[in-house]
């Protein structure tokens, strides 16, 4: 029997060990979790708590050896614990399945991807004004429908995740033809001012990666992490790694804290190649701070100057990515062919830029969440607002909130490794 198949052996023999305490403590969820250790697991685990929209106020991480043991502090989106029996069931036995088999990270190219419901179209290229839009006129005029999608922009780069199906079957588009097709067409449409950077719309062969974590390995074989960020450092997370003698590089961060910010760390860490040993999460409502023991798969901290400033760089733009900038507007409607195209065509005419946006259809309802600015990244005008608004249609199209920036809180700059060390090994509640 060789090393691979004994490792499957031994896990199958050791499967996930999943427990779910709510008397733990007083206002979280804690949700402990001793598997067999092995790359990816952490990141499996964090994924099925993002996907089912629970936070993580604390976490503890500790997998060195042959055994990965973490506790998770979590508590709804409304701030409650968790307290349906059958909400807990399921997040046990996702936790347990995903820990247990871990997917490995899908490095293919960007493309068109057929499945039997939907087909995956996946976009990289320079971010401009107007650019959802005429991606969305593009496959109206093809006879698609976007049934989901997720775009972010992150350093005048823009990546796409989109679910489309055909007009007149609702199901994938399978016809070689017509994705060549599509896959020209829109070529050309991200292609516009990508300078040096060609635009990516080529096919692939799988589709079974997440596409959350699809769009952080987009951007990031787009190298959205270089160049200039336009925005002031001060608004930036904060992110040092430091070497404990030729163990381990401590990686600590500070940012201003929302949804889904652990994902997006150790999502990075993940398809980076590095493992984390030890860690640390804590978040408050001002800031989040995060701390990580971790290697190289080779078994080696980070050594050279030139990799630090990198892992510097691509941490940073995974924290950057998904933050919420700009005016939040929420589209309600029914859905119908070619309703992404005029609504986004809607905010172009009036001079809107989509920094991020949210696409989903359920139940032929269209619940579409955008965060826009003006083309200067600006705030829009009120003025504005309520003219789209009145052309949409007041109760369709709803402000939700107003969301900037938030600064980085650089605190104290001492380090907590110390803290970090004498807490990570004990077994006692999280308080």
């Amino acid at each position: 029997m060789d090393d691979d198949e004994y490792a499957k052996l031994f896990r199958r023999m050791n499967p996930p060990r999943v427990v779910i305490d709510n008397n733990a403590s007083d206002d979280a969820t804690v949700i402990q979790v001793d598997s067999v250790n092995k790359q990816g697991t952490l990141l499996e685990v964090v994924q099925v708590l993002t996907d089912m929209n629970l936070v993580i106020k604390k976490a503890y991480i500790s997998s060195d050896g042959g055994w990965f043991m973490d506790v998770f502090k979590v508590i709804h989106q409304d701030g409650n614990k968790i307290t349906d029996t059958q909400l807990l069931d399921f997040i046990q036995m996702r936790i347990e399945r995903n820990a247990g088999w871990f997917i490995p990270p899908l490095r293919s190219s960007v493309g068109v991807m057929p499945s039997d419901e939907y087909t995956t179209i996946e976009l990289a290229g320079t971010d401009r004004p107007g650019l959802l839009s005429e991606v969305s006129a593009v496959l109206t005029d093809l006879h698609c429908n976007v049934v989901n999608a997720e775009i972010w922009t992150h350093n005048t780069r823009a990546a796409a995740v989109i679910h489309a199906t055909d007009n007149t079957t609702n199901s994938a588009i399978t016809d070689p033809l017509r994705l060549s097709t599509i896959k020209h067409l829109l070529c050309n449409v991200v292609g516009t001012n990508s300078g040096s950077r060609a635009a990516k719309t080529v096919f692939s062969s799988c589709s079974d990666t997440h596409r959350e974590r699809r769009l952080h390995q987009i951007m990031f074989d787009d190298r959205d992490y270089e160049g200039v960020v336009k925005r002031p450092r001060t608004s930036r997370p904060c992110v040092t790694l430091t070497n404990i003698d030729k163990d381990y590089t401590v990686v600590t961060m500070r940012s201003k804290d929302r949804p889904k910010l652990v994902f997006d760390v150790v999502c990075t860490l993940t398809d980076m190649q590095y493992v984390v040993f030890h860690g640390m999460v804590s978040t408050e409502p001002l800031e989040a701070y995060q701390e990580f023991y971790i290697r190289h798969v080779d078994g080696l901290p980070i050594n050279s100057e030139a990799e630090q400033e990198r892992v510097i760089q691509c941490l940073e733009a995974a924290i950057e990515r998904r933050t919420s900038e700009g005016l939040e507007l929420e589209l309600s409607a029914e859905d119908r062919v070619g309703l992404l195209s005029d609504i986004t065509r809607t905010f172009r005419e009036n001079s809107l830029t989509i920094v991020r946006a949210e696409i989903s259809t359920r139940e032929g309802k269209a619940k579409d969440t955008f965060y826009v600015t003006d083309v200067t990244g600006s705030a829009v005008e009120s003025k504005i607002v309520e003219s789209i608004r009145k052309e949409i249609g007041v109760s369709k199209l709803k402000v939700k909130e107003c969301s900037v920036l938030g600064t980085s809180s650089r605190g104290s700059q001492e380090t907590t490794m110390g803290y970090l060390l004498s807490n990570i090994f004990k077994c006692k509640p999280l308080q």
